[in-house]
């Protein structure tokens, strides 16, 4: 993956207001594990159709960390879930460790 999730997009929408820029990573920092350990969850009991309901709330904070290839991946996979096909999988877990790696950084 040559595409690294970054914070321009959550500094331009703060405007240089840091303490809106903390709440917004603080959200996402509590959020984003809960939402891969549930992924996960789903993804081993073959609940493929729970598993997209997360993949779509987990492709958005792909969007917020500047991810364009990322949230695409994201879509795609979700729609994939549904039907019942995870072939995308690895290349989502791929992008899902890049972002838990990153936001584990930014604390």
């Amino acid at each position: 993956m040559t595409e690294l999730p970054n914070l321009n997009y959550i500094k331009e929408i703060a405007g240089g207001n840091e303490e809106f820029e903390k709440k917004f990573l603080a959200i996402i920092q509590s959020e984003f594990p809960k939402e891969k350990s549930d992924y996960l969850k789903y993804l081993e009991d073959g609940a493929l159709e729970e598993s997209a309901k997360v993949v779509h709330k987990i492709k958005h904070k792909f969007g917020i960390l500047g991810l364009t290839e990322g949230y695409k991946t994201a879509v795609q996979y979700e729609e994939d879930l549904k039907g019942g096909n995870t072939v995308l999988m690895e290349e989502f877990s791929g992008i899902l460790s890049a972002v838990e790696d990153f936001i584990l950084k930014i604390t």
